[in-house]
């Protein structure tokens, strides 16, 4: 945060509207669903209390998930992206799993009136 700059807006990494909103929206979702299915029938009264309660677990568990995983993130190095290593191609290799690519299928039985006699 210390290379803000002000008048200009902050990086996606650094904001924090967008993990309060992942998280608000999870809430609404852990507190509709608590209110519908812990009140036991619509002859009851809704449950409010449960339900505030799921949604400031839910918010805060949430939050503080987004916020690990956003100081874990890790920039990968340049040289990563330019294709050097091992596989530098993705393409179907012609023997891949099936042998070489000289080889011919199962052999022909040696006296074709009896092919059991091997």
């Amino acid at each position: 945060m210390a290379d803000q700059q002000p008048g200009h807006p902050r990086k996606v990494r650094t904001s924090v509207k967008g993990p309060l909103m992942f998280s608000a929206f999870w809430a609404v979702v852990a507190f509709v669903a608590v209110v519908v299915f812990a009140s036991g029938g619509s002859a009851r009264a809704p449950r409010f209390d449960l339900a505030f309660t799921a949604a400031g677990i839910a918010f805060i568990v949430t939050l503080v998930i987004a916020a690990m995983l956003s100081m874990s993130h890790k920039e990968n190095a340049e040289h990563l992206g330019k294709g050097s290593g091992v596989n530098l191609s993705s393409a179907p290799k012609p023997s891949h799993g099936f042998g070489s690519p000289g080889s011919q299928g199962p052999a022909a039985p040696e006296d074709p009136d009896n092919p059991g006699s091997r």
